[in-house]
C-alpha cells in the first residue's frame, strides 16, 4: 500500500512513538476494506510498538479503523483511507494518542481537557480537500485528550449514500452529537469556543486586560505578517489580531510566482508566515474578530465578543473574501450545492452537473479541475468572451464534458428546499432566459474587500476599498491599511507582503513624529 519513499518517512515518525498503540479495523468484503487493511499493516510492520486486530460491530461503517491506546478506546477514527492530504493527520493522530506532546500551547490543552460533556463529532471530508486536515488534526488532539471526545474522519466520496442522506454538499462538515456543528476551515482555537460555552466571555476578559499597543495590526494575512515582522523589529509593543491567521492564502493551493521558491501552497506558506511572526514579542490574538473602529491619540478596536483593545497606531489589513452572485437562492443553498472552493467541494459532485461562474483564471482552472471529476461543467462568463491565460482556455476548450457560455447574467439559483436544483441566467446578447438543471455551482468572480466594518470611518473607495497614501497612510492620522482591503493595485501575495511592510514603516514614522511632538520617547531597536 505504502511505497518505499512513504515507508522511510513514516518510520522516522514513528521512532518518536511513546506508549503502545492498537489498531482495530472494522471492515467488510470491498475493495477500500482491503486497502486499508493493507495500509494497517503496512504500518504496523514498521514499528514493534503497534499492533493490529481486527473489531466486530455491526454499527461502524466500513471501513474503518480505530487509534487507541490498548484497552482503552481512545475515540480517534477514520472511516475510510486517510490518504491525499490527510496523510498527515493519521501520522498525528498515532503520535498524539502515544502520548507525544502536541504542539500546542498549554493553555488550550487544558481547556481541551477542562471540557465537561460527551461530544461525538463527525466530519465528513474529501481527499483532495486542503481545508479538512485542519479540522479531523484539531478534533483528533482533543479526542485523545479528553475521554468525553470522540472524533470519527469520514471519506465522503467513499461512503456518498451516507452524504446524500446527510445533505453534505460542502467540506469540511462537521456534526456534534448528529447536529450541524460547522463547516469549512476552523482552527482547535475556534472549535473549542463553540463547544466551551464560557470561552469567548474569558476571551474578552483576558482581552480586556492587555495594554496599550504601540502598533496593533488587524489581519492576520501576508501583508499582516509582514507588517508585524517590520513592527517587532522596531522594538514597539506589536499585536496582531486575527479571524485567521493566513487568511486567504489559506485558501489557495499551488503558489508559483511567489519569488524565490519555485512551488509551494497556501497553507505551507501561512504556517512559515506564522512561524517567522512567532519568532519575535508579538502578540498574537487569533480567531477574534474586529467590529469597530474608533478613532483617536489611542485608537480602540472594539471586537465581536465585547472586547476592547487599544493602540497608538492602528494598521488595517483584513483583506478579502470571495465575492457573491447576490442573487436569489445564492443564501438559501451555499454549502447546499452553492459553493466556492473547488478542491474542497468538487468530490462531493462525483458524476453530477455543475456549473462554473466566472472566467477568468479562478473560473477556469476550477473547470479544468471539476471535469475531471464531474459529469459535465457548464462555464458561465458575464463578459463577451473569456478573460483566463490563453493557457488555460486552450486546455478548457479541449475537455470533452466542458460547455462554455459567454455573455451571460446569472439571475437565480433554484432549489427543492433541501438542496440546489438548477440556476438560471439571461443571455445579455438576446435577453434569452435560460434554465439549467445543475446539482452544483462554484462561484469564482474574484474578491471583495473585508471593510464592511470600517464603513463611516476611514474613506473607501466606490468598491469598498481603503484608500491609502503612498506610506499606506488612510483618511484618518495613525491609521494605516495594506493588502487586498486597499486601492493598492494587483491583488498578489508577494505585492501585499511589501505593502504591508511599507505601511508599518509608515505608521512607526508617525509614532515617531506624534512622541516628538507630545514629549514622549517610542523605544526602538536597530533594523535592517
Amino acid at each position: 500500500m505504502l511505497d518505499a519513499n512513504l515507508k522511510t518517512q513514516l518510520r522516522a515518525y514513528l521512532e518518536k512513538l511513546v506508549n503502545p498503540i492498537e489498531l482495530v479495523a472494522y471492515t467488510d468484503a470491498g475493495d477500500k476494506s482491503r486497502e486499508m487493511t493493507a495500509l494497517l499493516e503496512d504500518i504496523v510492520s514498521l514499528t514493534d510498538k503497534i499492533s493490529l486486530r481486527h473489531g466486530d460491530n455491526a454499527d461502524i461503517r466500513k471501513p474503518t479503523f480505530a487509534v487507541n491506546r490498548p484497552g482503552e478506546d481512545t475515540g480517534v477514527h477514520f472511516a475510510g483511507l486517510p490518504m491525499g492530504h490527510e496523510f498527515t493527520s493519521l501520522v498525528l493522530a498515532l503520535l498524539q494518542v502515544s502520548g507525544y506532546p502536541a504542539k500546542v500551547e498549554a493553555d488550550i490543552i487544558e481547556q481541551i481537557k477542562g471540557l465537561r460533556g460527551e461530544f461525538h463529532f463527525e466530519t465528513y471530508i474529501s481527499l483532495s480537500c486542503h481545508n479538512c486536515p485542519d479540522v479531523v488534526q484539531a478534533l483528533n488532539l482533543m479526542a485523545a485528550l479528553n475521554p468525553g471526545v470522540r472524533h470519527t474522519m469520514i471519506d465522503g466520496a467513499l461512503f456518498q449514500d451516507e452524504v446524500n442522506a446527510r445533505q453534505v454538499m460542502a467540506v469540511p462538515t462537521v456534526l456534534l452529537n448528529g447536529e450541524a456543528f460547522g463547516q469549512g476551515r476552523m482552527t482547535l482555537e475556534e472549535i473549542l469556543s463553540k463547544a466551551d460555552s464560557g470561552a469567548a466571555e474569558r476571551d474578552a476578559e483576558k482581552l480586556n486586560s492587555k495594554d496599550t499597543f504601540d502598533m496593533l495590526i488587524v489581519g492576520g494575512g501576508p501583508a499582516g505578517a509582514a507588517a508585524a515582522i517590520y513592527a517587532a523589529r522596531k522594538g514597539i509593543r506589536t499585536g496582531v489580531l486575527a479571524e485567521r491567521f493566513g487568511g486567504q492564502v489559506l485558501d489557495t493551493m499551488a503558489i508559483e510566482n511567489f519569488i524565490s521558491v519555485n512551488e509551494t501552497d497556501g497553507p505551507k506558506l501561512a504556517a512559515g508566515l506564522e512561524q517567522h511572526v512567532k519568532a519575535y514579542d508579538v502578540d498574537i490574538m487569533n480567531n477574534q474578530r474586529a467590529a469597530k473602529l474608533v478613532p483617536g491619540t489611542v485608537s480602540e478596536i472594539h471586537l465581536a465578543n465585547g472586547a476592547v483593545l487599544r493602540s497608538k497606531s492602528v494598521l488595517i489589513a483584513t483583506g478579502a473574501r470571495w465575492r457573491e452572485m447576490n442573487v436569489p437562492g445564492e443564501q438559501e443553498y451555499r454549502g447546499r450545492g452553492v459553493a466556492y472552493c473547488p478542491h474542497c467541494d468538487g468530490p462531493l459532485f462525483k458524476g453530477k452537473r455543475v456549473a462554473v461562474i466566472g472566467g477568468g483564471n479562478s473560473g477556469v482552472e476550477a473547470a479544468i479541475d471539476l471535469a475531471g471529476v464531474v459529469a459535465h461543467v457548464t462555464l458561465i462568463e458575464f463578459d463577451s468572451k473569456l478573460r483566463a491565460d490563453e493557457v488555460l482556455q486552450r486546455k478548457l476548450r479541449s475537455l470533452p464534458n466542458v460547455s462554455i457560455v459567454v455573455s451571460a447574467l446569472t439571475t437565480e439559483v433554484h432549489g427543492d428546499g433541501q438542496r440546489m436544483t438548477g440556476l438560471t441566467y439571461k443571455n445579455r446578447t438576446n435577453d434569452e432566459v435560460v434554465k439549467l438543471d445543475l446539482e452544483g455551482v462554484f462561484v469564482q468572480i474574484g474578491l471583495v474587500p473585508n471593510t464592511d466594518w470600517l464603513k463611516g470611518t476611514v474613506a473607501l473607495s466606490n468598491r469598498g476599498e481603503i484608500e491609502v497614501d503612498a506610506r499606506g497612510q488612510t483618511s484618518v492620522p495613525g491609521v494605516f491599511a495594506a493588502g487586498d482591503c486597499t486601492t493598492a493595485p494587483y491583488k498578489q501575495i508577494i505585492i501585499a507582503m511589501g505593502e504591508g511592510a511599507k505601511a508599518s514603516l509608515g505608521a512607526f514614522d508617525h509614532l515617531i513624529r506624534s512622541s516628538v511632538e507630545e514629549g514622549e520617547g517610542v523605544k526602538q531597536v536597530a533594523t535592517a
